[in-house]
């Protein structure tokens, strides 16, 4: 997965798939309930779904310590495919979080009762 273009992401939604090309994709304005929109929510979702069964195979897996070569480099190349999906579902969703409210630039500055130093 290539790295999202920060600036089309101030503007859009990064969706759950890529271009043909490998391409990051995106969704321009809308209020999040269009036809695409339900879609890349459907698509997160069962993104995430299969990460959860993932990580469950790959514990019963490596519990029996009974693997070969083979078997584990399957499990590490699904492990790869579905964390590069979990974390382009990240990414997607913290694009979107609106900007928080705290004044404070800093934990310090905020336990100082916000006292900024002159």
């Amino acid at each position: 997965m290539t790295e999202p273009d920060r600036g089309l992401m101030d503007g859009g939604r990064l969706l759950p798939w890529s271009s043909p090309e490998g391409k990051p994709c995106y969704l321009l304005a809308g209020d999040g309930t269009g036809y695409v929109s339900r879609m890349a929510d459907r698509v997160e979702a069962e993104q995430l779904d299969s990460a959860a069964l993932l990580i469950e195979e790959a514990r019963q897996v490596l519990r029996e310590r009974t693997w070969t070569p083979g078997e584990i480099h399957l499990l590490a190349a699904d492990l790869t495919a579905s964390l590069s999906n979990v974390r382009r579902v990240a990414v997607s969703r913290g694009a979107r979080l609106p900007a928080p409210a705290d004044d404070f630039p800093d934990r310090a500055t905020a336990e100082r009762g916000g006292a900024r130093p002159t």
